[in-house]
């Protein structure tokens, strides 16, 4: 490591006017007496309250400061993905905008990074044991991810992390559009070290993570990771056309016994075959035009995110 380390911190930032002000103060707290150069990349992700003004009065108190702001909202992972992009640090950590990261853990994150450390991954410790929606399907998700793919992602382990810049550099070098950061770090296989921490409460307002986009993120990871999709559909095609060699058997013995009153076929029964086979085939179908999709979508070679410059920029403004 070089005698005076450069430390870059990225921040995603979606509508949370009011709430990146104390974000920011805890922060420079922090980083003010550690002996290192730091540089914070907060980016906007298209916020449409008064984020980017917030953010803007805190680039001209705080010159480590640099803004990316977003023509639109492109979504958490294309944030992340930016900041990453432009962060010249000889470590690079990201962290949430919502201060339940707690800024505190730098030091031993950039120490261990230090040490030889390409990935430090924070992995957050529940101290409450009573069961909720999503806690039970994260859980849920994260085994079903471990289980049919070649990637082990640890649960709780969101995008609190630290990573050297050998690692970063190969992220970069992945040109993925459907990004799931988690696995894609994790695939990449360096020398790593899970660091736990409690969550603190979130300083204001509400998480940005709706169902809708923890649904779309789950798909991304399923998709991009593995292919038991359509192992799972041929595997169950297959056992349907054992089901049909069987009864082809059972009505050629039947028909070779003579018992030629007990071949007659039942409506219900030959529909019910139909009605399954034809789920199934549609479900084999539907898993092939999500991947076909997804290639489409790759092979149009769009950019992950795109930047516009902010409206209005004070003297001290380090947007990028």
């Amino acid at each position: 490591m070089p005698e005076k380390l450069k430390v870059s911190i990225v921040i995603p930032v979606y509508n949370e006017a009011g709430v990146i002000e104390h974000t920011h103060k805890d922060l420079a707290a922090a980083i003010d007496v550690l002996p290192y150069d730091f540089s914070v990349y907060y980016v906007d992700d298209g916020s449409a309250d008064g984020t980017a003004a917030d953010l803007q009065a805190i680039a001209e108190r705080d010159a480590r400061v640099r803004l990316l702001f977003f023509s639109r909202n492109f979504g958490h992972q294309a944030a992340l993905t930016a900041g990453l992009d432009h962060a010249n640090g000889d470590v690079i950590i990201s962290m949430d905008a919502d201060g339940q990261h707690p800024p505190e853990m730098l030091a031993q994150m950039i120490e261990l990074v230090s040490q030889g450390y390409d990935i430090v991954q924070a992995q957050r410790i529940e101290a409450d044991s009573s069961l909720s929606f999503k806690k039970v399907t994260s859980t849920a998700f994260y085994s079903l991810l471990n289980r049919i793919s070649g990637t082990h992602v640890s649960p709780g382990a969101a995008d609190f992390r630290a990573l050297s810049r050998q690692a970063l550099d190969a992220l970069k070098a992945m040109p993925e559009y459907h990004r799931f950061l988690r696995g894609m770090i994790a695939w990449m296989g360096y020398k790593s070290v899970i660091l736990p921490y409690h969550e603190p409460r979130r300083l204001a307002g509400q998480s940005k993570y709706s169902l809708g986009k923890m649904l779309r993120l789950a798909s991304d990871a399923i998709f991009s990771f593995s292919l038991m999709p359509l192992y799972i559909g041929l595997s169950v095609g297959g056992v349907f056309l054992i089901l049909a060699l069987a009864q082809i058997v059972y009505v050629l013995l039947l028909w070779l016994s003579g018992q030629y009153d007990r071949i007659v076929p039942g409506w219900s029964s030959l529909m019910a075959v139909m009605l399954i086979a034809s789920g199934i085939i549609m479900i084999l179908l539907g898993f092939i035009g999500v991947y076909v999709g997804y290639i489409f979508q790759q092979v149009k070679g769009r950019p992950v995110y795109l930047l516009r410059s902010p409206e209005k920029r004070g003297p001290g403004d380090k947007s990028v």
